[in-house]
């Protein structure tokens, strides 16, 4: 893999990081339960976020955001 290859491939696995790190705050997950979140990125050169061990109470608080809402 090429250096622009790995580069490119880091801005989109930091960005992603970046994304999420900001949705769990939002929802007011505290930064002590997500602080493993972090940008990978393979030997092939593929974009990976590692979100590690995460809290049962926040991943609960993650799948009722994640819900989407029953049709009536």
């Amino acid at each position: 893999m090429d250096m622009q290859t790995w580069r490119d491939a880091r801005t989109q696995a930091t960005d992603a990081t970046e994304s999420i790190r900001a949705a769990l705050a939002a929802l007011g997950v505290p930064e002590s339960a997500w602080s493993s979140v972090r940008p990978v990125v393979t030997h092939t050169g593929q974009a990976y976020v590692h979100l590690g061990m995460i809290r049962a109470d926040a991943v609960e608080q993650i799948a009722e955001a994640l819900r989407v809402p029953s049709a009536p």
